[in-house]
This record gives structure tokens, C-alpha cells and sequence, in this order.
């Protein structure tokens, strides 16, 4: 008598433990997972019991559906925005979504036609939308001030966006910047002075005439002049300004793992330095120091005609 196989049919697994390990991938993957991420997990279940369980997970609101070169994406909702976005259509929650990923740089309104092939039209409507209900913002950037970035309500703009300590609405503070310049280098002047009158031995009076960039925002913190808050790379700026200059010399040394200023394992000194001999008009001529010489060209927004050093030069 012939042997009769029978095939042995797998169990239908529960739903709710599909959704669960859907949910738990998701947790696993924070940047989204695709359809085959969810198959390799679970082999054993078909694709109509892989689709119910996302859809009623989109339907719920508890997963978003994102687009990518890879195809679509499944990422967990966060449940702040979840409960914000709640009554919104998939358009506007496209939008939020692809202003979300843009961070705090923000991202232009072509932009997010571009990534989400809507009418311009439709567009402005949305943001108009999202503004009113707070969720966006929309931000000038310095490098374009007729154009704005839109990003969430709650971030804080990215410095390439505000242009940081030395622009106020987009104008730059011209006189902010020379009041930290003169100040700056009035801390490395006393430091100097105090290390000359010091009588020691010639060595030893240069190495005490040198301020790390940390100690001198630091007194710059303490004199309180700035209404924003200053970085010590704020400082360095202002300080490099002072080394074109030829005011202030700058070296580098190795500093132990925590030191207070260091970075990387080093650290940045810097001294007020004045010339034994004033150099001639020739030498003093800027363009030979100027770090942004490829870029001066007359008709540009660097050009001679407007470069103040060229001009204190040509009055010296």
C-alpha cells in the first residue's frame, strides 16, 4: 500500500504578534525598514498577512509610510508628533515629514516639491496650514535673504542658516565684530605685558605671554559685551582676524586627553605680537596674506574696490 503524504499546513499566526514584531523592528531599524526587512524576519508569514497587519498599523497611526530610492519605507511614529498630525490628510503629513528629515537647516519650498511631486499651489496651502497650527516654521537664511527654510516650530536654526553671533535679522553686526576684535586682543596685550614685567628670562616670557583660545572667551564671557552667547569657534574667528591683521601669532600644542580648550588632543595659543621694525608699504601690501585671494576679483562680491584692508594700505 502506497504511503500517502500529507502536507502539514503552518498555524495562521496571531495578528496582534505580527503587528508587535513589526513594531518591534521598527524600534530596531529608527530610520525605516522596507517589506523584504519584515520577510527575512518573518519567513513564515505570507504577504497578505505581512499587508493586513501594516495597513491596520498605518490606519492606527502608530507607522509612516516614507518613500526612498529604495522603494517604500515603514518608520515608527513618534508619539508627540502623532497626536499633533492627528486629523491630517497624507499630503500634509507627506510635507511635515520631508520638512522633519530636513532638520534644523531647513529645506527650501522647491525643495519639497521636488521630494513630493505636489503642485506648488497645494504646497504653499500646506505650509500655510502647518504654520498656523504651529508644527513649522519658516526661517530666513542669511545666504539668500529673499528665500526662507522651512523646519519643526520647536528647533533651533543651524548656524549656516542665522550666520551665527555676527548677524542680527540678517544684517551683519560690523561694529559687534570690532568691539570683540579690540577687546580680544586687549586680553592678549595685558597677558603680554604681565609676562614682560615679570623679569624673567626671555623663554619663559614668551610662553606666559600665550592665552589659550578658551581663557580668552572667557574673559570675553565675563566682561558680558555679548547678548548672545558666544562659542569658543566664535572666539577662534575673531582671533584669526586678529592673525591676518598680523596683531596676534598663533601656535599649536599637544595637551593631555580633558584639558580645559583642547581639542583632539591639542590646543590653540595665541599672543599679542608687535614688529621690532615697522615693515615697509610694499610688504604690508594684504594680498600676499589675504586667505580668500582666489576668490577677489573685480565685479565680485570680494573685490579690491571694496576691500578694506587695500585701503588702509593705500592710505598708510
Amino acid at each position: 500500500m502506497a504511503e500517502v503524504k500529507v502536507k502539514v499546513q503552518p498555524p495562521d499566526a496571531d495578528p496582534v504578534e505580527i503587528e508587535n514584531r513589526i513594531i518591534e523592528l521598527c524600534h530596531q531599524f529608527p530610520h525605516g525598514i522596507t517589506d523584504q526587512v519584515i520577510q527575512n524576519e518573518m519567513p513564515h508569514i505570507e504577504a497578505q498577512q505581512r499587508a493586513v497587519a501594516i495597513n491596520r498599523l498605518l490606519s492606527m497611526g502608530q507607522l509612516d509610510l516614507l518613500r526612498s530610492n529604495t522603494g517604500l519605507l515603514y518608520r515608527i511614529k513618534d508619539s508627540q508628533n502623532a497626536g499633533k498630525m492627528k486629523g491630517s490628510d497624507n499630503q500634509e503629513k507627506l510635507v511635515y515629514q520631508i520638512i522633519e528629515d530636513a532638520g534644523n537647516k531647513g529645506i527650501w519650498s522647491r525643495d519639497i516639491r521636488y521630494k513630493s511631486n505636489l503642485p506648488l499651489t497645494e504646497i504653499n496651502k500646506i505650509l500655510k496650514n502647518l504654520e498656523s497650527k504651529k508644527l513649522i516654521k519658516a526661517v530666513k537664511s542669511v545666504a539668500a535673504s529673499k528665500k526662507k527654510v522651512y523646519m519643526l516650530y520647536n528647533l533651533q536654526p543651524d548656524r549656516s542658516v542665522t550666520g551665527g553671533a555676527w548677524y542680527s535679522d540678517q544684517d551683519f553686526e560690523s561694529e559687534f565684530v570690532e568691539v570683540l576684535n579690540q577687546q580680544c586682543f586687549k586680553f592678549l596685550q595685558s597677558k603680554a605685558e604681565t609676562a614682560k614685567e615679570s623679569k624673567q628670562n626671555p623663554v619663559i616670557q614668551r610662553n606666559s605671554s600665550f592665552a589659550s583660545s578658551h581663557e580668552v572667551w572667557k574673559y570675553i564671557c565675563e566682561l558680558g559685551i555679548s547678548k548672545v552667547e558666544l562659542s569658543m569657534e566664535d572666539i577662534e574667528t575673531i582671533l584669526n582676524t586678529l592673525i591676518y591683521d598680523g596683531k596676534v601669532e598663533m601656535t599649536i600644542i599637544a595637551a593631555k586627553e580633558g584639558t580645559v580648550g583642547s581639542v583632539d588632543g591639542h590646543m590653540k595659543l595665541y599672543r599679542a605680537v608687535n614688529p621690532i621694525l615697522p615693515p615697509t608699504g610694499l610688504v604690508r601690501a594684504p594680498c600676499g596674506l589675504c586667505p580668500v585671494f582666489d576668490d577677489c576679483h573685480e565685479g565680485g562680491e570680494i573685490s579690491p574696490s571694496n576691500c578694506i584692508y587695500m585701503t588702509e594700505w593705500l592710505e598708510f
